[in-house]
């Protein structure tokens, strides 16, 4: 996805006081209109955006043919909670109207899903940032990649991982520079496929 010189580095927003607030210019029409992206951390008062959120994202997973990734209604909304009060968690926000366009977990502690890899990963000698949780609403296109680019420019190592079945994720990932590098599996014992993109 095209897009436009930052601004400015990470800054404190000076409307809501919310720390790593980057603008971007973004090269794409939403809602007939090209607007400004901005990210910030998520607060409990964008609690039940946040799960429409995620309930639109698991539908649009079913529709895509993915039928087997965050069911039984993950993320639940215990989890997400816990994201906010940790400070993990994440929103992309219109700069005008200031609407929540998508949502994601960034935590730069190391995940321990991903000690044991049927591949290798790019290296596993430098801290890097993991993404998870990451879903956009309906009409928010280039959402998604708009969050994994900031992510980068925080933290230039950067791990995903997402279901076989996740077309349209694998799909982006691959477009963004990602690299595959084997499959991990979840404390419950489901596989992965695991992607690193790194300086």
């Amino acid at each position: 996805m095209p897009i436009c010189s930052p601004f400015g580095k990470p800054q404190i927003d000076a409307r809501n006081d919310h720390p790593f607030s980057w603008s971007f210019c973004i090269k794409r029409l939403l809602k007939g209109m090209v607007i400004i992206m901005q990210i910030r951390k998520t607060t409990m008062k964008d609690l039940q955006t946040v799960m429409q959120i995620y309930a639109d994202a698991r539908q649009m997973m079913v529709e895509s043919g993915n039928l087997n990734q965050w069911t039984g209604g993950h993320p639940a909304q215990t989890i997400v909670e816990n994201d906010i009060a940790r400070g993990k968690s994440y929103v992309c926000t219109q700069d005008v109207t200031e609407e929540i366009l998508a949502v994601f977990f960034l935590d730069t502690a190391p995940d321990p899903t991903y000690a044991k890899i049927d591949g290798a990963w790019k290296n596993d000698d430098m801290q890097y940032g993991v993404v998870h949780r990451i879903a956009r609403a309906r009409e928010a296109k280039g959402a998604g990649a708009f969050c994994l680019e900031w992510c980068y420019n925080q933290i230039p190592n950067i791990r995903i991982d997402t279901h076989k079945d996740n077309a349209p994720m694998i799909k982006l990932v691959d477009k963004l520079g990602y690299h595959y590098c084997g499959i991990i599996w979840l404390e419950n014992g489901d596989e992965r496929l695991a992607f690193q993109k790194v300086e």
